[in-house]
């Protein structure tokens, strides 16, 4: 009876150890697999962009910055490569020197106007501004972007009569 009772436990601690042996690995592929799903994201590190490094160093600003998908442009206005206004008293072709700036920029992250999101318009004169305003659906083909338009008292130099910022979602 001794040797059938000593077979018996001999035979539960077996069993025992056995599913517990299981149950362990069980709990490691777990912990296994969890690891595995675990991603590690970098840090994305921004990417600047000057469109006249002189101008942009001498006033404090990048024209543009990347991150991810995501690129913010500054406000675009009508200068010279040396910072000096251009088209004074033309809001029209202020607005025209703005948008060719903006699309520098723009091609610099291999974007197009199709690519921006937001748009934000300043102007000391919104009566002119939405009178020539007509000349942003040759930009802006395939939609306009969201934005807000603000009649301001004056921008950088007295001679700027609109500004353009935008922000753009790059696709992969």
């Amino acid at each position: 009876m001794k040797k059938i009772t000593n077979r018996l436990t001999l035979l539960a601690t077996l069993c025992v150890l056995t599913f517990g042996l299981q149950s362990c690995e069980q709990n490691q592929k777990e912990e296994t697999q969890e690891v595995e799903k675990e991603v590690i994201i970098e840090p994305e590190k921004p990417e600047y962009f000057l469109l006249r490094p002189e101008v942009e160093k001498a006033y404090g600003y990048s024209h543009a910055v990347k991150i991810g998908n995501s690129i913010k442009i500054s406000g675009a206005v009508s200068m010279d490569d040396e910072g000096n206004p251009t088209a004074v008293g033309d809001i029209e072709q202020q607005m025209r020197n703005c948008y060719a700036d903006l699309e520098k920029i723009l091609k610099h992250f291999g974007c197009t106007f199709d690519d921006v999101v937001k748009e934000d318009v300043f102007t000391t004169d919104m009566a002119q501004m939405l009178e020539k305003s007509a000349y942003r659906a040759e930009i802006y083909k395939n939609g306009f972007p969201t934005g807000t338009w603000l009649e301001v008292k004056g921008l950088a130099l007295p001679e700027f009569m609109i500004e353009i910022e935008l922000e753009v979602h790059k696709s992969e």
